[in-house]
């Protein structure tokens, strides 16, 4: 079998998939995608297409190995996403060619189900409350937040206050037999990020996440040192060798994009470096169905797993949500807040081709927001 053709597709909202076809017909999809640089991701995918033509598809780990090692500058975002969305197309067609889903080519299951998290907004406590709730009523059992808005370098006590009686108002609705996560979102500086882990702790989140932005990742182990509360880190590293040093640090909770850190193949050895300093994994997804149907069939093979992400209904799927490039979305109906395996082959989802086809012919020019703080100067989004 051989890798005969490489296309890529730039759908709404925002996300990027690539299509591998064989000349056994068998053909792989995944999702190289870095939020607001889309087409140039697009580009490296198609640099390295060079080397994966006429290639046998089934030598996952060598294309791996070529793609991130073949060039002597390596690294970063836009590579190490192109190299995912890559290597979860070819881990497609090894469980297609096998008649497996891929967690069983990754040992098999460890687990029944696996549980879900949803993204909840709202700038006031009243909007987060009435967010939260149809969250429960959908039957999630966790859901995320983030801290705050824009926040000043050193924040008024009022900012602060704020942010804890958002948490406070989430607490309320979720009770104490479901989890709140809490997400920084880098956008907090040390200064703020000491004062709010210690405010946050009777709110009791399952985890506070990104709590530095990932250039101040020197610190982070001081922060680990002052709170109770477990910290996450991980949607912005792309390596075992990033998250190195964040696990000395003491986090508590890796989350790898599986679209931006390496695909399949890298995450797994991220949750198992995770796993030697006792640290759990709860994979970064508010991408699409491609990236999800990856996230998944690691969750289900991987023993320190924590808790799954998805971006059903996320505020950035104005145009297009989860569901909508898949002929059959049954396969992410949650069930009490959680997902059982999925059985058919390969990712164990079929893409509507058709529907990705027409949607690459709108594309898309999704970007991050700029933030400015009340003197003009650049904030973190």
């Amino acid at each position: 079998m051989k890798i005969t053709k490489l296309e890529t597709f730039l759908v709404a909202p925002r996300w990027l998939f690539c299509r591998i076809e064989t000349d056994s017909g068998i053909v792989g999809w995944g999702e190289p995608v870095v939020e607001g640089r889309a087409e140039t991701v697009r580009a490296a995918v198609h640099e390295l297409e060079e080397v994966l033509l006429g290639q046998d598809p089934l030598r996952i780990e060598d294309h791996w190995q070529v793609m991130t090692k073949g060039t002597f500058y390596r690294g970063g975002p836009v590579l190490a996403s192109a190299v995912a969305g890559i290597d979860q197309a070819l881990w497609d067609i090894a469980g297609k060619h096998r008649g497996a889903p891929v967690h069983e080519l990754l040992g098999g299951p460890v687990r029944d189900q696996v549980r879900m998290y949803g993204w909840v907004g709202g700038d006031s406590p009243s909007e987060l409350t009435e967010g939260v709730q149809r969250q429960v009523d959908a039957g999630l059992t966790a859901v995320k937040m983030n801290v705050s808005g824009r926040m000043a370098p050193i924040a008024s006590p009022k900012d602060i206050a704020d942010a804890v009686a958002r948490a406070e108002a989430a607490r309320a609705v979720l009770g104490d037999d479901r989890d709140l996560a809490i997400d920084f979102h880098g956008r907090v500086s040390m200064a703020n990020a000491r004062r709010l882990v210690k405010a946050l702790e009777p709110v009791a989140p399952i985890f506070v996440e990104e709590p530095l932005v990932p250039e101040h990742g020197h610190l982070l182990a001081d922060l680990a040192a002052q709170t109770s509360i477990p910290l996450a880190a991980g949607e912005r590293l792309y390596s075992r060798t990033d998250f190195l040093p964040a696990l000395q640090a003491g986090i508590a909770v890796v989350q790898p994009d599986l679209s931006h850190a390496g695909g399949i193949s890298e995450s797994r050895r991220i949750a198992a470096l995770a796993e030697v300093f006792g640290a759990h994994v709860a994979p970064h997804c508010p991408l699409g169905p491609i990236a999800l149907a990856a996230c998944l069939q690691v969750d289900f093979a991987t023993p320190n797993f924590l808790i799954q992400e998805q971006s059903l209904g996320i505020h950035y799927n104005t145009t297009s949500d989860l569901l909508d490039y898949l002929v059959d979305p049954a396969v992410f109906d949650f069930r009490d807040g959680h997902l059982r395996p999925p059985a058919a082959p390969g990712l164990g989802i079929e893409v509507d081709e058709a529907a990705v086809r027409e949607a690459d012919k709108r594309g898309h020019s999704w970007r991050s927001p700029i933030w400015r703080h009340a003197d003009g100067s650049f904030a973190e989004w």
